[in-house]
């Protein structure tokens, strides 16, 4: 059975006692090593549960615990540690006069030998695509190439779990399909870290390995991409589209038109044209 690096359980929450729940009995898993995007439109309590996930919030009911402990006062510095965050305004989170001061930040912070510091911040730089921009000032910076500095940034604490909280909101197009390539390559290049993206760009969670939807606090959707994006109908009452490559498959089923598996749209198009 695999680890479960998050699980949550009956988890509602309200700001206050008068306010009505902005989540309401939420229960899921996360196993080791896999790729969880939760989706939601803008009201749906996803955001609120990123701040309980990042034990930024308390005074909730039900159950979070993270690497097999509850999340509580006690235990939040210690599973901190453990986890990095790329949050949603790149200008909010770079702390570094230059793209190598910010990515040395966290690795000072963790007292890590200066001798070794240097290797360890042009490494993760170069696999974010940032190595010929190290000694850049974040203000010559596009939102996607902060992002990616970001990232090297939080990939270089070595965490064993990884939440992107809305992190290609602010972005422009270019600057989301930056990030989302970089996500992919993490995913595919670190088979025992875990992602959790919680996001509203559905293009993203279609890459994912589960996809959890939220809707007024509470999970309505839940399973592997296939499964949720062929509910177009629920979705749609959830203020949510489906993603180009799976409303072109649906739609060909719909059709009786039998097709490849593939969720590349450029391969599905390519299939049909040359039968």
């Amino acid at each position: 059975m695999a680890e479960k690096i998050v699980e949550v359980k009956g988890l509602s929450f309200a700001y206050s006692e008068e306010d009505p729940k902005v989540l309401s009995d939420v229960s899921f898993s996360v196993d080791k090593g896999s790729y969880v995007a939760i989706i939601g439109h803008n009201g749906s309590g996803k955001s609120t549960l990123a701040r309980i996930l990042l034990g930024l919030l308390d005074g909730y009911s039900g159950e979070v615990s993270e690497f097999g402990e509850r999340l509580n006062k006690k235990s939040l510095n210690r599973l901190r540690s453990r986890i990095g965050i790329v949050f949603q305004n790149p200008d909010n989170q770079f702390v570094g006069s230059t793209v190598a001061d910010d990515i040395a930040f966290g690795l000072e912070n963790k007292c890590v030998p200066s001798d070794k510091m240097q290797g360890i911040i042009e490494r993760y730089a170069e696999y974010a695509g940032m190595k010929d921009f190290l000694s850049r000032e974040p203000t010559s910076l596009s939102g996607g190439q902060k992002q990616r500095v970001a990232i090297a940034g939080v990939l270089a604490m070595e965490p064993d779990l990884v939440i992107f909280d809305e992190s290609t909101a602010m972005l422009d197009p270019k600057g989301k399909e930056e990030i989302a390539s970089l996500i992919s390559k993490v995913k595919s290049t670190n088979p025992d870290l875990t992602i959790i993206s919680i996001t509203h760009d559905i293009e993203e969670a279609a890459v994912s390995d589960e996809v959890i939807v939220l809707n007024k606090g509470k999970i309505v959707l839940q399973g592997k991409p296939e499964e949720v994006f062929s509910h177009e109908k629920e979705l749609s009452d959830c203020h949510l589209d489906v993603p180009f490559a799976y409303a072109l498959e649906n739609s060909l089923t719909r059709l009786g038109v039998k097709h490849t598996d593939s969720k590349d749209p450029s391969v599905l198009l390519e299939d049909l044209l040359c039968r």
